[in-house]
């Protein structure tokens, strides 16, 4: 019987290839997952905190395993299909939201070039591509419902992701102007610099960051941009008939986005897996470090500001961040014209 090594020794270059891919999908996929699952239970905890209350504590110790009762009570609750609804785009939409979620992870680099599932030219472009995808599971889950306040939140979704999408992409065209490349591992590297922190693009382009911060958070409809949910209005909005394993989907496609967020937030303005110190080398760590404290700025948010009404939401999206964006773009252009 061949060893594995043997084994691994008579496959082509290309089959190699693929087998490093899959396998570098299956650890990153699982890694998501096992995120998302401790996400529920930080979230929980930090806000509980905030709120001067306890927060889950009672299943394992400190309750660290509330994510995994959740997980088997939502896996044995009944599957509910309201009367009216369309069958097959009810059932599709979780998975259309959550697949959306994850084909993300492809092109960022979570710590390291090494951790990179495909490198491509245009990585940003594709990341851009596919994260507007996630919209058509929620739009889909609200109409198939059959349901007013599905609907309602369903439609909120879609022109929320529409107005700030626009923001979002203009926040990154001054990181690409200055970096020159599209490929996200290239954009880190170009934020390498003698000054350390202040070599990252949150200073150089701190409107841009700004603009992304705001845009991130209204993409993956975190408070205080939840309108899409907004259960004092819409009951639970878009997922409102949903239950079981369908309803786990569709969290974790929102928990998973706001991975993906941070990810790229750390990579594109924060110097990724760079060191803040001039001293110390590049590492993984300071990748996670830095990903840690933006995810936790998202459950910050949560915590302490109230919901806009939704012609705030809107009039904020193409009265503030658009005109913030482009002014940024004109001014990084006339900075690279002028003085690089």
């Amino acid at each position: 019987m061949s060893s594995p090594s043997e084994m691994w020794a008579g496959l082509t270059q290309v089959q190699q290839e693929i087998a490093i891919s899959v396998l570098k999908v299956g650890v990153i996929v699982g890694a998501l997952q096992g995120l998302f699952s401790f996400m529920t239970y930080a979230e929980r905890r930090l806000l509980a905190f905030m709120q001067f209350r306890l927060g889950p504590n009672r299943t394992g110790p400190f309750g660290l395993l509330q994510p995994v009762a959740d997980g088997i009570k939502l896996f044995f609750k009944e599957e509910l299909i309201p009367e009216g609804a369309n069958k097959w785009l009810f059932v599709a939409a979780p998975a259309v939201a959550v697949v959306a979620a994850f084909l993300s992870i492809a092109v960022v680099p979570y710590g390291s070039q090494q951790f990179l599932i495909a490198d491509l030219e245009i990585g940003v472009l594709f990341l851009f591509a596919i994260s507007s995808l996630g919209v058509y599971g929620i739009v889909m889950a609200g109409w198939a419902a059959n349901n007013k306040f599905t609907l309602l939140g369903g439609l909120r979704s879609a022109a929320q992701m529409f107005s700030y999408e626009l923001a979002l992409g203009l926040s990154w065209v001054g990181v690409i102007m200055l970096s020159g490349s599209f490929r996200i591992h290239e954009i880190v590297e170009a934020q390498q610099g003698a000054y350390g922190p202040f070599s990252w693009y949150w200073f150089k382009q701190f409107p841009a960051f700004i603009v992304y911060i705001i845009a991130a958070t209204a993409e993956v409809n975190r408070t205080p941009f939840d309108l899409p949910e907004a259960e004092t209005e819409l009951v639970a909005g878009f997922h409102t008939e949903y239950s079981s394993m369908r309803f786990a989907l569709l969290q974790m496609a929102e928990y998973v986005n706001m991975i993906t967020v941070a990810a790229v937030g750390t990579s594109l303005f924060f110097g990724g897996w760079l060191s803040p110190l001039p001293f110390l080398s590049a590492s993984p760590l300071w990748f996670f470090a830095k990903f840690g404290l933006l995810l936790f700025f998202f459950i910050w948010l949560r915590g302490t500001l109230p919901r806009f009404r939704y012609d705030q939401l809107m009039d904020f999206g193409w009265k503030v961040l658009v005109p913030v964006g482009m002014l940024n773009i004109v001014g990084t252009a006339a900075w690279y014209a002028f003085f690089a």
